[in-house]
């Protein structure tokens, strides 16, 4: 491992522990070069799909991209982190179980927001009206509708 302060490839492993409820592996290093301290993180290289773009382009699957626009909808959300981590897995559990090298962004995008709609419908809303680009309010209430529950009002005798 390269020492990210002095390039040095001569480093110590201090400390290994298990993360992310193992899927993971965290190492604190120590550069013999510099006596500067580093973490690492090991994981499992999966092989998920490439994206297949609307206008027919290709990109590599991105976590951090997907986090990031999932995080966007979620802006000022009460949703923690480990609950949007947690999707993320869902999600790219799903991808892989796929089996395919490519899949359509528009099914990357079903599968965000199915996951949004269980953490947050407001999320899931604000996502889906970028995502779908709705065309009228009509559109937009009936999703709106989709997520809002059905008030059942009870009748009184008064």
């Amino acid at each position: 491992m390269k020492c990210p302060f002095c390039a040095s490839t001569d480093t110590q492993v201090i400390d290994s522990r298990a993360s992310d409820e193992g899927a993971s592996i965290r190492r604190r290093r120590r550069c013999l070069g510099c006596d500067k301290r580093f973490t690492t993180y090991e994981r499992v290289e999966l092989a998920l799909p490439s994206i297949v773009k609307r206008g027919g382009s290709r990109a590599e699957y991105d976590r951090d991209k997907l986090r990031a626009s999932m995080l966007l909808a979620l802006r000022k959300r009460p949703v923690p982190r480990e609950a949007v981590d947690d999707a993320i897995g869902r999600i790219e559990d799903k991808l892989l179980s796929t089996a395919q090298r490519e899949v359509k962004s528009e099914k990357l995008g079903e599968l965000v927001m199915r996951e949004l709609k269980r953490l947050d419908k407001v999320a899931y809303i604000r996502f889906a009206s970028v995502y779908r680009s709705f065309e009228d309010v009509d559109e937009f209430a009936e999703v709106v509708k989709e997520v809002r529950p059905s008030r059942r009002r009870a009748r009184t005798g008064s």
